[in-house]
Order: C-alpha cells, then structure tokens, then sequence
C-alpha cells in the first residue's frame, strides 16, 4: 500500500536541482547529444544540470527577490551570461567570453545566476550543491553565503556539503537571526563503526567537527612556531 507520504512526494513533485563538484558549463558543446549517444563515464547529475541551466528564462519581469540575487552575481561575476549554439559565455564590458577561458569558480556563479533567472531555484524548490567552495576564489565565499542564505529566506530549501571552515564562518557570521539554518555533522562512530549524526543550529555546538579541529591545530602550531623564533 502506497503511503500517504510517498503519494505527496509523487503527486506534487518537488523541483530540484543537483550541482555537482564538477563545473559542466564550460564541457557543455554536444555533451548532451553525445551522452544519449554513447555510453561515456559520466553520471546522470552532469547532463541534468545541462538541462537546467539551458532552460529559457522565465517571462515576465524578476519579482523583486530574484532581481535582488541577479544583481548581486551579476557584480560578482562582472556581467551576465549568454548562450549561443549549446555554448556558454559571459558577456561584459570586453564582448562575450567563453566560459572555457573564466576561472571555475566564476562558471559556477554563472551556473547559480542561470539557475535563479530561468526560476529553476524558486519558492518551494530545492537545491543540492557539494562543496561549493571548489575552485572558488575565497573572496567570493561570503557573497556564495549571502545568496544561499537569501535563497533560503524566499522559500528555497538548500541543502550543501563543505569541507572548508572559511565557508562555515561565513554563513555563521552572515546568518540572521530568523534564518532556518541547522548544522550536521556526519562522522564515523567509535564503538559501532557505523556512519553518524550529530545536528545543531547553533556553529559553536558543532561536535565532532573536525574542520574546527584541523584550524585551532594548525593557529596552535604557527603560535608554536612564532614563539621558538623569539
């Protein structure tokens, strides 16, 4: 018998979307035709953020929170982005530049800019990224937690992996206090050896959490090491 809650989940399907370590946008030229083709090594996650990104943009003007958040990427990543023939560009005051030729972590905020304005991360929707901090330039790790956490207000549930603890500071410092934000730890148990976890709303009750762990011993060696020299 098909539950009440599996029937929710299959008669109003959630809209979703998956970013993968990989940036795809600047691979994106006939990968598509050549994945339903050929049987490639690749997963079903690259060719579905394709179709999401290459999805048309919405009618209509932005409401105001989308046009907030295309704003904010657009300066973060100095104009917008284009498609032409399959291919990605970002088009600023210099003409259109292939995304092959920008570093990766401006692809992915390009990818986040599509994502928004075609209203694939709307209210409702839900949205997966791991380790969103790969390849990104750390001055940029704030405004990529300024937009999750805005996305978040507006209704968009997201859900990421990190392993870097600039990024977790980031969102601790930059979270309000109304902000719907929970913390979860995932480690391997001592005395069963199975995969566990421990989850919190407040970053300083993290436990275990190795990421700190790995920072407060690397401060206490540099001090170490500083104090020998004296």
């Amino acid at each position: 018998m098909t539950s009440t809650r599996h029937r929710i989940w299959v008669d109003e399907p959630i809209e979703s979307v998956y970013i993968p370590v990989k940036e795809m946008l600047a691979n994106a030229p006939g990968f598509r035709s050549l994945y339903e083709a050929r049987e490639i090594h690749f997963e079903d996650v690259y060719k579905d953020i394709l179709d999401r990104a290459y999805i048309p943009v919405l009618r209509g003007s932005p409401e105001l929170e989308r046009k907030r958040l295309l704003t904010i990427l657009r300066d973060a990543i100095q104009g917008r982005v284009t498609i032409k023939n399959e291919e990605f560009f970002l088009r600023n005051a210099h003409g259109n530049i292939e995304f092959s030729l920008l570093a990766e972590g401006i692809r992915k905020l390009g990818l986040l800019w599509l994502l928004i304005r075609n209203g694939t991360l709307r209210r409702g929707s839900l949205l997966l990224w791991d380790e969103p901090e790969t390849n990104l330039n750390p001055k940029l790790f704030g405004t990529v937690m300024d937009v999750l956490l805005e996305l978040q207000r507006s209704g968009v549930q997201i859900v990421f992996a990190t392993h870097d603890y600039v990024i977790l500071k980031e969102l601790d410092l930059r979270m309000a206090k109304d902000d719907r934000v929970a913390f979860h730890s995932l480690y391997r148990d001592s005395d069963s050896g199975e995969i566990a976890c421990r989850t919190t709303h407040d970053y300083l009750t993290i436990e275990p959490n190795a990421i700190a762990e790995t920072f407060d011993d690397l401060y206490d060696r540099e001090i170490e090491r500083g104090m020998r020299a004296q």
